[in-house]
């Protein structure tokens, strides 16, 4: 199959043919013909209309990947497995400014942040060949009387199906990709129907770098026919999501079909904590963008800011000049810091809020509202927001909001900021500013979250696992974890006649 040109060069919009689900290798309208539109969240603008899956076409999609993992795929030796996925990175790399500006266009993530994940996009795809000849089991010893000879292999899930967020379409789609290609399972992806282009002509990449048909399978669609149906087949046998808890209750739920296997990397509340000794000017950028970046969607977001009591309000007054100042727009535009949410309903839901915040006794110190000046009119912008005077008890402080908006909270002790830190249901990521090693040790140690970054935020490299605890999920991405997440463990003992 010859890669296709992308879809920023066939052209989007009303005039343009719908975009087609990949199964088996082929391009492929949905069966029932139904679509539906995505749309350029800064101006509304029509990007594209998309062929919407269902049930019957999931179906369809699982019973190629199946085919594919029992037969040409299974043939695959480590070394040509690594050979697709260095290819396929190429093709990425090569292809990486149209994925950007595709990326921006479909979900408005200000393309200079879409252009600051190369490094990230191509070296997780070549971290994850590295790791194809590095699947090995083990020769055991063992107490068995007699010539007994025992030892181990590792052997692919079968078929994943995969769902993706719509907050990083290439890095969450190629997050998904590598341990499938890596460990030799074949997988079936549902992109969230909000921006799911990227996916799409990604699938066709990794094609074009020599990926049998139906290893790969992609098939847009919403979450409760699509996703439901992916996450209860009977013939699939893991489940890799992203995307909030709600929906991952649902799908531990399904997975009880067959016992799938299931890693979920879910929604979050996270704790960004400033020291009093913490580098100012340092903490004052950090702790914004850990929670203004990519408009607050992000998973592990800094959303609930403590700050050491002497401190609090210098700080938070700095924070809110911090946001006062940051360009908001439209994503194209390479001066833009912020873009816009990702939808209407994204919009809605983080004003209703914020004005639960309001209600329950906070006030925002900047922001607040929705931006409808000029051009921002035609968009779902929201201004970057600190909210002053939270509690940790408010709901503004407990329910993710994923949108531009920080609770600003304070503590008296490093005990206490603790204590606060854990006091939430979730537990992905955390951030700590302070100049001293033993706070920072403390803190590390005493935080229940799956990451904790000190004196940065957000910082992520391929070799180091990223995952939850509590209701942010189970299982690790990233890391040498990333690929046994996808294989089994087969004992083999041999006695010698």
């Amino acid at each position: 199959m010859n890669i296709s040109v992308s879809p920023l060069a066939h052209g989007m919009g009303a005039a343009t043919a719908p975009k087609n689900l990949l199964i088996g290798g082929k391009l492929v309208p949905s069966l029932s013909g139904r679509t539906f539109e995505t749309r350029n969240p800064a101006t509304g603008e029509l990007l594209a209309t998309v062929y919407e899956g269902d049930a019957e076409d999931i179906n369809l999609a699982v019973a190629a990947a199946r085919r594919a993992f029992e037969g040409p795929w299974s043939r695959f030796t480590p070394f040509q497995r690594q050979e697709c996925l260095l290819k396929f990175a190429d093709l990425v790399e090569k292809n990486f400014e149209e994925l950007a500006r595709l990326d921006t266009l479909d979900m408005g993530a200000p393309i200079t942040f879409a252009r600051s994940r190369k490094q990230r996009a191509i070296g997780m795809l070549r971290f994850y060949a590295g790791l194809c000849t590095t699947i090995r089991g083990e020769t055991l010893p063992n107490s068995i009387a007699g010539d007994v000879f025992a030892y181990t292999l590792k052997e692919p899930v079968g078929v994943v199906g995969a769902i993706t967020p719509w907050n990083a379409p290439l890095t969450s789609t190629l997050w998904k990709i590598g341990p499938v290609l890596a460990s030799g399972c074949t997988m079936v992806l549902k992109p969230a129907e909000d921006a799911p282009l990227t996916a799409l002509w990604l699938g066709e990449m990794a094609m074009e770098a020599g990926v049998p048909e139906g290893v790969l399978n992609v098939v847009p669609g919403y979450g409760h026919t699509a996703g439901a149906a992916l996450s209860s087949h009977m013939d699939v046998d893991k489940v890799a999501f992203t995307g909030s808890d709600t929906t991952g209750r649902k799908i531990i739920k399904a997975s009880k079909s067959n016992f799938k296997r299931v890693t979920l990397e879910l929604g979050g509340k996270s704790a960004d904590i400033v020291f009093a000794d913490a580098n100012m000017d340092k903490a004052v950028a950090g702790a914004g963008m850990a929670v203004f970046i990519n408009s607050g969607q992000i998973c592990s977001a800094g959303t609930r800011l403590l700050v050491e009591r002497t401190v609090y309000d210098e700080f938070v007054e700095r924070v809110s000049r911090f946001a006062s100042g940051l360009r908001v727009g439209n994503g194209m535009d390479p001066d833009t810091q912020i873009g816009p949410l990702v939808s209407k309903k994204q919009l809605e839901r983080v004003a209703s809020y914020i004005e639960i915040g309001l209600g329950e006794g906070a006030s925002a110190t900047i922001g607040g509202k929705q931006m409808t000046d000029g051009d921002l009119s035609k968009g779902y912008f929201m201004a970057p927001t600190v909210l002053k005077g939270v509690n940790n008890d408010m709901r503004i402080a407990q329910e993710e909001i994923f949108g531009p908006v920080v609770s600003a909270i304070p503590f008296d002790t490093p005990e206490e900021a603790a204590r606060l830190a854990n006091q939430s249901m979730f537990g992905l990521g955390g951030g700590v500013w302070t100049e001293s090693l033993r706070k920072a040790n403390f803190m590390a140690k005493s935080i229940r979250t799956g990451t904790v970054w000190v004196n940065c935020y957000g910082l992520m490299d391929p070799t180091v696992p990223f995952g939850g605890y509590k209701a942010s999920g189970y299982g690790r991405e990233s890391g040498v974890q990333h690929v046994e997440e996808y294989l089994q463990t087969k004992s083999v003992v041999i006695q010698n006649a």
